[in-house]
């Protein structure tokens, strides 16, 4: 269950976007979440619109207040510290509603999913294009954060969705990316 907060906002900075700045912080959560095993620390965005479609300038951890000192205390910040602007761990406001904070994923590429086939079933480029039309590319209308791949190095986007508005909280563990279908943060 998610008690506590704290918000990172990301300071202005006239030589590299607030877009840029909130992957690279986002991109050290996650690998600390990874590498520390962490799968009670949730996030959200504050400032999430889908008009103009953005994450904001703020990222905002949920969990108990003995969950985020220890992990707060650790060096994961290095390189983006002076980036963000960071609260005190904050109790939860007792009226606040909740919601899930989750991953989707598209297929958006028609030619990427074609490649994918010819490699996997050997096939040559006019029958994966038989086989999977223009039709299944999807464009996501969601904000996003570009991340790059740590098994690959490639860049992706991780596209961000709300869940409905709820009373209460529904508990249950985070995923590596502070993200769950079910489990549920404080929204305020």
């Amino acid at each position: 269950m998610t008690t506590h907060y704290l918000d990172f906002t990301l300071a202005p900075d006239p030589e590299t976007s607030a877009t840029h700045l909130l992957g690279a912080l986002y991109d050290r959560f996650h690998l600390a979440l990874v590498q520390r095993r962490i799968d009670t620390i949730g996030v959200s965005f504050p400032g999430y619109s889908l008009v103009p479609r953005t994450l904001g300038t703020q990222l905002r951890l949920h969990g108990r207040a003995d969950d985020l000192t220890p992990f707060m205390h650790a060096d994961w910040l290095k390189g983006v510290r002076d980036h963000v602007h960071l609260s005190d761990i904050l109790e939860t406001p007792v009226n606040a509603e909740h919601r899930a904070v989750q991953r989707r994923q598209f297929k958006t590429s028609a030619d990427r999913l074609r490649r994918r086939r010819m490699r996997r079933k050997g096939e040559t480029a006019a029958q994966a294009e038989q086989a999977i039309p223009v039709t299944v590319e999807r464009r996501p209308d969601l904000p996003y954060v570009q991340l790059r791949s740590r098994s690959t190095g490639q860049p992706f986007s991780l596209f961000v969705a709300l869940g409905p508005l709820m009373p209460i909280a529904t508990p249950g563990p985070f995923n590596a990316y502070g993200l769950s279908a079910t489990t549920t943060v404080p929204w305020f």
